[in-house]
């Protein structure tokens, strides 16, 4: 990008919602997972017309356009291939309105999920997607990736929430989906369709919400087992007797053992699988839901089972589940996480395929996530050297083909991006990808924005 283009652009966004530095530039240059190419430029936009003329400018001059978020993603898609300019909407983060009487919310796509949920919550109402990252995440990409977490299996994911959005196209008309009512469906559903497209497709700046009441209270329970078949009998046989936790959370063998090192609980060392569970909703309910899963537990033969309505007592017995991920690190210092999803009961073959693939590469994998649904976060932890990301990247391809063996997806929730774009054919045929292709083309004919993300450059 040459300097005249660029002082364009800052003439629309003002100078002091620039960064110019290349130290400041490198820092958009990667996500939490991937590295890719340095922006040219990064603003921070506060409108949905300043978005709509840099991407006339786009067009013109055909440069690519990056939505970012909080740049938390685990696949590169807020990432740049080639360059180009950067739109950080960090500093779009208000909540512009909660309607108690309709149950919607109407933030900006820089919210913070948690902030989200804390300030709802104070109106006796819930928003219920919880990505392991709802700490620092944002709503808009959350949105762009369709996010999940612990809550899906009774509450489902982002876009069963998305009620409407404003949207910039990439060639720059302003477009509003959607409705503010529980039902609508006047003509296509282009709110879903942006819902999940990876910022490929429109650049999201305000989003209507459905909240719900929030729960009036919630029992967690921890049940130990010795085999991780007995971990993965249990989940079934609870689906089965038609309970529907809000959680279900499950840990593998080698999980446990991480996590343990790095923050003891006090855990045995014969334990092969962990569940964690929560139902919520009136006080008389969960309580007997919450006995009947613990026989269910037992029955299956947990080895131990602790159970508790205290919200002190319940942060502890997440303690193994919440400070895994960064216990992961002390394994190896590069981590290469992947996220599918098998049908439940296809539970213990993909979690025996994984631990047999540990043995033949010789490196950690781990497995954990959210049971309930059969989606599965894999860790691969290897040395920043050759012949262990060769390793790695043929255990990513083994662990896709064994994925879409069982009958499950190559993503739950973190999306294709960039890191899973060359595995996209092994899932969808080509007629499927071609029929994509042509959507993005008719959305993005000069392939402005977010271009080599989802697709195979």
């Amino acid at each position: 990008m040459n300097k005249k283009i660029i002082d364009e652009i800052i003439r629309i966004i003002g100078k002091e919602n620039a960064l110019f530095s290349e130290e400041d530039r490198r820092c958009y240059s990667y996500d939490a997972r991937t590295d890719g190419a340095i922006p040219d430029l990064v603003v921070f936009p506060s409108s949905a017309k300043e978005v709509s003329q840099i991407l006339l400018l786009a067009n013109m001059y055909l440069f690519p356009v990056i939505p970012r978020g909080s740049g938390s993603g685990l696949t590169g898609g807020s990432v740049p291939v080639r360059g180009g300019v950067v739109l950080s909407f960090t500093k779009m983060n208000r909540i512009l309105e909660i309607d108690t009487k309709n149950l919607i919310a109407v933030v900006e796509p820089g919210v913070i999920t948690y902030t989200l949920q804390e300030e709802v919550a104070g109106y006796g109402l819930f928003y219920p997607p919880d990505p392991a990252s709802y700490k620092y995440s944002s709503i808009g990409g959350n949105i762009a990736e369709c996010a999940g977490g612990p809550n899906s299996l009774k509450y489902g994911v982002t876009r069963d929430y998305v009620l409407g959005l404003e949207v910039v196209k990439p060639t720059g008309e302003i477009i509003n989906t959607g409705v503010r009512t529980m039902k609508g469906v006047v003509g296509y559903d282009l709110t879903r369709l942006f819902v999940g497209s990876e910022g490929t497709l429109g650049v999201i700046m305000k989003i209507i919400l459905k909240l719900i009441p929030l729960p009036e209270a919630k029992t967690t329970i921890l049940a130990l087992f010795k085999e991780v078949d007995e971990a993965a009998e249990a989940v079934s046989a609870i689906i089965a007797a038609r309970i529907i936790p809000s959680t279900m959370e499950f840990m593998d063998r080698a999980s446990i053992k991480c996590s343990e090192q790095a923050n003891p609980m006090g855990l045995p060392e014969e334990i092969g699988g962990l569940l964690l569970i929560e139902v919520d909703g009136d006080r008389e309910s969960i309580q007997s839901q919450a006995e009947k899963i613990r026989r269910i537990l037992l029955e299956k033969k947990a080895v131990q089972c602790d159970m508790t309505q205290n919200p002190e007592e319940a942060d502890r017995l997440w303690q193994a589940r919440r400070t895994l991920s960064q216990a992961t690190y002390n394994l190896n210092p590069v981590k290469i996480a992947e996220d599918v999803v098998v049908p439940r009961s296809n539970i213990p073959s993909l979690i025996h395929t994984l631990e047999e693939m540990e043995k033949k590469f010789g490196i950690p994998i781990l497995s954990f996530g959210h049971a309930g649904d059969g989606n599965f976060h894999v860790s691969i932890m290897i040395q920043d050297i050759p012949i262990h990301r060769a390793k790695a990247e043929e255990a990513v391809r083994e662990i896709f083909a064994e994925t879409i063996k069982l009958g499950g997806t190559l993503s739950g929730e973190h999306g294709i991006g960039l890191s899973k774009a060359a595995y996209l054919e092994m899932e969808l045929s080509p007629e499927v990808i071609a029929t994509m292709k042509r959507i993005k083309q008719l959305f993005d004919p000069n392939n402005i924005l977010n271009p080599g993300k989802i697709f195979p450059a």
